[in-house]
């Protein structure tokens, strides 16, 4: 038997991001909220209630349930100002006023995460001007730093691969295979650049985690590159 940890789907290992933009999004299914929401993003500015409500023919009350659901769903954020603009006495009450959320959703399905891929290529991109290092090694060096800091915020091997979209799923004894790869229409295009940083990447996170386990390069259609199986397992491709 191996001592590698056993992997559970993506689905039951879950990703509480994916999860939060999936349930903000759907929030935008009720017409009303989603007129509230369109109504505010769209001005530019912090919105009261009272200005909603005349906005979209809401009664105040139903615009201000609706606006809450908003915020609680991380759409919308709060602020208190004073409309008349004035300070001092007589300048009036604050009024809570809706402005579109700094978060960003980011949702796709399968997951993507092109950010990451991104930002590990700039990072390559800038080593290589400033080292005069071949493109290729500087690649490596980002993705298995990458790895590494994906790994020190993870709470095990399981979660740190559902969260990045590559969904996990058991292959017999120990070894798992990723039916997904979150850089794909990345890895259509320029498969051989992208294998390499899926490959640094995750044995990085492997060595940070100190799990016993390897990851080899084991391509086949409909799902990631790599293959992660016990340490002292075939090692097939590399």
């Amino acid at each position: 038997m191996s001592d590698m940890p056993a992997l559970p789907d993506a689905a039951a290992a879950g990703d509480p991001g994916a999860a939060a933009d999936l349930g903000a999004l759907a929030a935008l299914g009720e017409p009303a909220r989603r007129a509230l929401y369109a109504y505010v993003t769209a001005q530019g500015r912090p919105v009261s209630r009272d200005e909603a409500a005349g906005a979209t023919g809401m009664r105040r009350a139903t615009a201000a349930f609706h606006l809450e659901r908003l915020v609680e769903d991380g759409l919308l954020e709060t602020g208190f100002a004073r409309l008349s603009g004035r300070t001092g006495p007589g300048a009036g009450r604050t009024a809570k006023l809706y402005s579109r959320a700094h978060r960003q959703i980011d949702v796709s399905l399968p997951p993507r995460r092109y950010a990451v891929a991104g930002d590990i290529l700039a990072c390559a991109v800038e080593e290589a001007q400033r080292r005069s290092v071949p493109v290729g090694e500087a690649v490596t060096g980002a993705a298995e730093r990458a790895g590494r800091q994906m790994a020190a915020g993870a709470t095990g091997l399981a979660g740190m691969l559902a969260s990045l979209g590559y969904e996990p799923r058991d292959a017999g004894p120990g070894e798992t295979q990723l039916a997904n790869c979150p850089f794909h229409e990345l890895a259509v295009r320029h498969r051989e650049l992208v294998c390499t940083l899926n490959l640094h990447l995750l044995r990085a996170a492997l060595a940070e985690l100190g799990a016993p386990a390897q990851a080899r390069l084991d391509p086949a259609e409909g799902r990631c590159c790599v293959t992660i199986t016990p340490d002292g397992a075939g090692t097939g491709h590399r």
